[in-house]
């Protein structure tokens, strides 16, 4: 949004800064910052502080698992540090929000693994900018003996899988891919449960075992 939209409010500068901040998230556009920031700042602006501050505590005390990367508050987070979860299998996933789509099933007892990104040449993202050797630290310093790839059905997720196949196969690891119920183009956050689940039962191996 440009300064000239705010000539009525002159010398506002942290009116502007707050459009320009919450237009970085996504799915906001121009008009839908402006609206929230006025909504904010004229009709809820306890909301406005507890917001702020809940950002700033986040921001300044939410880490990266040393095990699987999720975020969470300790160095370890709550699923990593489940002695009862399947200790032969680990489920390789995109985001958080993926992880999370795939624990509201109630179907894996495995660990996870957080890419934290996917590979995207459009956008610079090459297989090498994927924290590959923290995730082979990960398979060498475990007891994992399935590495289940629940990248998303899009062009990126898939080149994604792609490269990690290649990589964890030299391994002597089995690698398996979720199964086709997750619809092509489709992402894990946004789909319903049972048909991540679905997926999930019905993973497909990629390549033959190793020897």
């Amino acid at each position: 949004m440009s300064r000239s939209a705010f000539d009525a409010f002159d010398g506002l500068d942290p009116l502007v800064d707050l459009v320009q901040a919450l237009k970085r998230l996504p799915g906001v556009g121009p008009k839908s910052a402006q609206r929230l920031a006025f909504h904010l700042l004229q009709n809820d602006r306890q909301a406005a502080t507890a917001l702020g501050e809940s950002l700033l505590k986040a921001v300044a005390e939410i880490r990266h698992c040393s095990m699987c990367n999720n975020f969470c508050h300790a160095d370890v987070c709550s699923i990593c540090s489940d002695t009862r979860r399947n200790p032969g299998l680990l489920c390789v996933v995109e985001t958080p929000a993926d992880l999370a789509a795939i624990e509201a099933t109630q179907t894996y007892r495995g660990y996870y693994y957080v890419l934290m990104g996917r590979t995207s040449p459009l956008d610079g993202v090459r297989p090498e900018s994927l924290d590959w050797p923290k995730l082979s630290q990960r398979l060498d310093d475990s007891e994992v003996k399935e590495v289940i790839l629940a990248t998303n059905f899009t062009n990126e997720g898939e080149a994604t899988a792609v490269f990690l196949t290649d990589r964890i196969r030299r391994m002597a690891l089995k690698v398996s891919r979720l199964a086709r119920g997750v619809p092509i183009g489709g992402e894990l956050e946004y789909t319903d449960p049972s048909t991540v689940a679905r997926a999930l039962l019905d993973r497909r191996q990629l390549g033959s075992d190793p020897e």
